[in-house]
């Protein structure tokens, strides 16, 4: 499956009012990404730190969540997710020609 491919099919799911487009997958997106790093912090503080495979399928399913929210929000936004990507390998290529990869700030 390629990744438009993958969010063509998220669409086909995506139940929410037209009027909250971008607004409610960036909320989701937010939730979900929360409860991948609860998962996370669960491992340290229930397992050890150890990340069996029921515990790395647990987090598996949660970052499909994520991917789901971040398709829906990238066709909100009027991209398809292979453009996202490719605009993101992109950006990381100019900051390593650049030896800005590390640091912080968007404009590096």
């Amino acid at each position: 499956m390629t990744l438009n491919e993958y969010q063509e099919g998220a669409r086909r799911t995506a139940i929410y009012p037209e009027s909250r487009q971008i607004i409610y997958p960036t909320l989701g997106l937010t939730g979900e990404a929360g409860e991948v790093a609860d998962k996370v912090k669960k491992v340290i503080r229930d397992n050890n730190d150890e990340f069996t495979a029921e515990r790395k399928h647990q987090i598996a399913l949660e970052l499909g969540d994520v991917m789901w929210y971040a398709a829906s929000l990238a066709h909100d936004l009027g991209y398809t997710l292979d453009e996202i990507c490719q605009m993101n390998l992109d950006k990381l290529a100019s900051r390593m020609e650049r030896n800005k990869i590390h640091g912080s700030g968007d404009e590096r």
